[in-house]
């Protein structure tokens, strides 16, 4: 303090001792207006020693000051460390201080909470500010960064989504914080977790770049360096830091399963056989692994994702650890309970899952199931309430989309299979189900209830199942028993909880009966049943029996929607009558209607787990719900129509039908011919490639042949011209004749092969008949291409046989001696070789169209798709052409641009007085010294 007494200066003795508002305003005065480094430092010093005690004043006289010492003196990290210190102190509350009254701790506390939300909001609203304590978080300096860390934790704290906002969008704002956890000093990698904590609340952004930061790898290597589940507070900060990257964020989760990290924690379970030392720490850390395990299976994930975790965690043996957890003794109650929730979720819809755990036995003598030593806890009212919920939500989840347990928990009850020597499932959940412990009830039938749904198999088997009451009197079915438990109210009222177990059993059986005619059947056959559900809904009961009465008339209409009419009594218009006439429609729809209005309904709703607060709150299952949303409007719908109406609806129910079937016969058809008309165009454009082949074809072999007439004319007009040409030698004309008996072969093969196309043309053309007119207007256009063809073909073979004819005329004429027989010969031999060669090509073109057609049918379906991406290619290469034009006029543009720097630079450069040789100089330079070089060699030389 003398320091701040020196620059204040001291007062005389006697005069009053200035305030802290006038000493902070002078020591803000004095950081303004000092030069040297020293000072400034001394005066920040000072006001983070008095930012405690005189937190407002600070905050308001001295933040800018502050802030701009962290812009400026950069360089001196003790200065930065007392500003971000001093910083810290103005924006966080003074959590050590604790006055003595409770009611003035609030006070004081809420003060302080909104002093520093106000001062947050100060610092923020400059987002550089942000960006500048990001970038001082680099500095490796002890007494910068920690306090930095603190610094942005304190402002996420009072001021979470705006501080997020502004990390998200400063550049490498998030990759700098990751860099925290790399830190060797432990104390800034822990606050690091803290401060990840905080930015990661309710933003997916911010967790998918932590996440892919690598941050997963990161955490798991800290929590096993720490210790796993017997580590410290930095396990449970970490397990926090994972908790917030994975929950609600299906890509996260999606990258954590696919980094293989589900592999990983599986040693986290690997508690040992010594379960006595359970520190408070330990079972937290377990805590939230298990909760981590959760949110990778949780049913509110997408059901691929969660199959394919659930999978994951089977694989690699890590449900195998969680029921080891589960059947261990000496667990802590809060961990078991978790433990058993866990499981329920890994194994729910997963069928290999299911049957390991109905696999799994208890370790006691003789063992015992798992399912049999959980369903005991789920009936013992002397067990905890969480565990009781734990333990049926297991069971549920065992069930869940599982006929094949279903069917084995069904079985239990059956005579035949009934095992008096051993505690069965079935056995457990009657004993529940008829005990003097209203949860019990409830628990048991819902249980039940889970063993039937949407399994019509099962709830048939359960009406076989026959339970003994009491000596002397022959036994009841287990369908008559639950409704016999109902119209027993006197005795319900002495447990004390009626509404708990009549809404459990009503449950149980509109679960059993909906959608089963059968079961319907067995409960309409007891005379007693429908009155006592009608005279249920008809009296005018109280608040909580308004629920049992809305179930009621849901039973009661499920017997009229699923009824078939198999007892006489007992028919939907008889049982709708009898609605009328007792209890009157609509009071019967408002009456069904209060189910879905109570409270407890719409929390059930929300999700699979029974989570309650206290045992009377226990009244609705999750999967109830669902049916009652789905039969509630097609009960209402069945009360309110009369007879006639439902006559009017089967009959325009027929009508429908039968106009369907006819609509479906016309789709048929339509789509015979579709497909037919396809065909067709394939076989029109495949025709035309032909054409257009033909005629290039066409057009080439008549350019030749016209080729081939004007050097024959050539020919015979120097044959005409020389007198002396009047023979050939014999060898020569036997080898004139085997030339031309080879182009009359070559004449019949293209015969053949324009016989062969006339009638492929011909077959096309009748397939093509049954087309369209488009089809038919192209088969015939293309026909006549093809007759013009073959026109042109006939003209070739008489201009062919032509030229055969002259030739034997030349081959007939007399011999002849002489040089100029010689020099002819050879000319006429050439020219027929020529001729041979011409129509070997043409024939092998012939043998090319044909090969090229097959090809051609093979290539015309692709033949679209293929133009359209050439089209595509080629508007791509000319965009790409128009940008190279254009990114060469912009280097054009620079270029010039450059030049005209360049020479206004040359020519201030000479207005400076610097000489400036221009490149013609340089030049002329260059060329004197090469003639300068060229002397001192000749004078060398001489």
């Amino acid at each position: 303090m003398n320091y701040i007494w020196e620059v204040v200066g001291r007062q005389p003795t006697g005069q009053q001792q200035p305030s802290g508002a006038d000493t902070i305003q002078k020591l803000c005065d004095r950081v303004a207006s000092s030069t040297l480094l020293e000072d400034r430092r001394d005066v920040v010093r000072a006001l983070k020693s008095l930012s405690k005690k005189y937190r407002m004043e600070v905050g308001t006289m001295a933040m800018d000051h502050l802030v701009r010492i962290l812009q400026s003196d950069r360089t001196d990290t003790e200065i930065l460390g007392y500003a971000l210190d001093t910083l810290y102190n103005i924006v966080c509350s003074d959590e050590e201080e604790e006055p003595a009254d409770d009611s003035e701790e609030e006070r004081e506390q809420k003060q302080e909470d909104d002093l520093g939300a106000q001062f947050t909001e100060k610092f923020i609203g400059d987002p550089d500010n942000i960006t500048l304590l990001l970038t001082l978080l680099e500095e490796f300096d002890f007494h910068v960064r920690w306090p930095g860390v603190k610094l942005l934790t304190a402002l996420l704290k009072s001021q979470c989504a705006p501080v997020q906002s502004i990390v998200l969008v400063s550049p490498m704002g998030v990759s700098r914080l990751m860099d925290l956890l790399a830190d060797s000093r432990e104390v800034i990698r822990n606050d690091g977790l803290l401060l990840l904590q905080q930015l990661t609340k309710g933003n997916t952004a911010i967790q998918k770049i932590v996440a892919f930061e690598n941050a997963f790898e990161r955490l798991l290597e800290i929590i096993t360096e720490e210790g796993s589940s017997d580590g410290g507070i930095v396990v449970e900060d970490c397990l926090l830091l994972l908790l917030n990257l994975l929950k609600n964020n299906s890509s996260n989760q999606n990258f954590f399963k696919e980094g293989s990290y589900i592999q990983k924690m599986k040693p986290w379970f690997e508690v040992g056989d010594d379960n006595s030392g359970w520190s408070a720490q330990k079972v937290t850390n377990l805590h939230l692994m298990l909760q981590l395990v959760r949110v990778m299976v949780s049913p509110v994930n997408a059901p691929g994702a969660t199959a394919s975790c659930q999978k994951a965690m089977f694989q690699c043996g890590l449900l195998q650890q969680l029921c080891t957890i589960l059947m261990a003794t000496g667990v802590p109650a809060d961990i078991l309970t978790e433990t058993i929730n866990t499981v329920s979720e890994v194994i729910r819809g997963s069928e290999v899952n299911q049957d390991y755990f109905a696999s799994v036995n208890a370790p006691s003598n003789p063992p015992r199931p798992a399912i049999v030593v959980l369903l005991m806890s789920m009936v013992n009212e002397r067990q905890p309430f969480v565990l009781r919920c734990a333990v049926l939500y297991c069971f549920q989840c065992f069930l869940y989309k599982n006929q094949k347990g279903q069917g084995e928990i069904v079985a239990t009850l059956l005579p035949s299979t009934i095992d008096a020597s051993s505690v069965s499932a079935g056995q457990l959940l009657c004993g529940g189900l008829f005990s003097a412990d209203s949860l019990s009830n409830w628990c048991a039938a819902v249980a039940l209830a889970h063993a039937l749904q949407d399994n019509l198999t099962q709830k048939e088997q359960l009406l076989r199942v026959q339970l003994a009451t009491s000596l002397g009197k022959p036994p009841v079915s287990l369908l008559q028993q639950c409704t016999n438990i109902l119209s027993q109210g006197d005795k319900l009222e002495r447990r004390g909880s009626r509404v708990q177990t009549k809404v459990g059993l009503l449950m149980l059986l509109c679960t059993w009966i909906s959608n089963c005619p059968i079961a319907v059947m067995h409960f309409l056959h007891n005379q007693d049943n429908v009155p006592f559900l009608t005279g249920q809904i008809s009296e005018n009961l109280g608040e909580d029996e308004r629920l049992v009465q809305g179930l009621c008339a849901l039973l009661l209409g499920i017997c009229i929607y699923y009824n078939d009419n198999s007892l006489e009594n007992y028919t939907k218009e008889k049982l709708k009558q009898l609605i009328e006439k007792r209890i009157g429609k609509e009071n019967f729809v408002e009456k069904l209607g209060f189910i879905t209005k109570h409270e407890l309904y719409s929390r059930a709703a929300q999700k699979p787990q029974p989570a309650f607060s206290a045992p009377e709150h226990m009244l609705f299952d999750h999967e109830f719900t669902k049916l009652i949303k789905e039969l509630e409007g097609m009960i209402t719908k069945a009360v309110l129509k009369s007879s006639e109406d439902e006559k009017k609806e089967e009959e325009v129910k027929k009508t429908l039908e039968q106009h369907d079937s006819i609509i479906t016969q016309y789709k048929e058809l339509i789509r015979e011919q579709d497909c037919q008309i396809t065909e067709l165009k394939e076989q029109v454009a495949s025709l035309s490639s032909q054409s257009e082949t033909l005629q290039n074809t066409v057009t080439q072999q008549f350019s030749q042949i016209q080729q081939h007439r004007d050097q024959y004319n050539i020919l015979k007009l120097k044959l005409g011209k020389d007198s002396h040409v009047n023979g050939l030698q014999p060898e020569e004309r036997s080898q004139l004749r085997e030339q031309l008996e080879e182009l009359q072969r070559q004449n019949q093969l293209l015969q053949t092969q324009l016989t062969d196309r006339d009638s492929l043309i011909t077959s096309l053309k009748a397939e093509a008949t049954p087309s369209t007119e488009d089809s038919t207007s192209d088969v015939t256009e293309l026909q006549r291409e093809v007759e013009l063809l073959r026109a042109q073909l006939q003209s070739q073979s008489a201009e062919i046989t032509e030229l055969q004819r002259e030739k034997q005329e030349l081959l007939r004429a007399p011999d002849a001696t002489g040089p100029g027989e010689d020099r002819v010969c050879v000319e006429l031999e050439s020219r027929l070789s020529a001729q041979t060669a011409e129509a070997q090509k043409l024939k092998e073109e012939v043998q090319a169209l044909l090969e090229r057609k097959e090809v051609m049918e093979k290539e015309l379906a692709s033949a679209s798709s293929t133009a359209a991406v050439m089209q595509t290619e080629k508007s791509q290469l000319q965009q790409e052409l128009q940008e190279s034009k254009k990114e060469q006029d912009d280097l054009l543009m620079l270029l010039a641009d450059q030049d005209q720097k360049i020479l206004s630079l040359k020519h201030r450069l000479k207005g400076l007085g610097e000489t400036i040789e221009d490149e013609d100089d340089l030049d002329v330079r260059d060329q004197s010294d090469d003639d300068d070089d060229d002397d001192d060699e000749e004078e060398c030389d001489e």
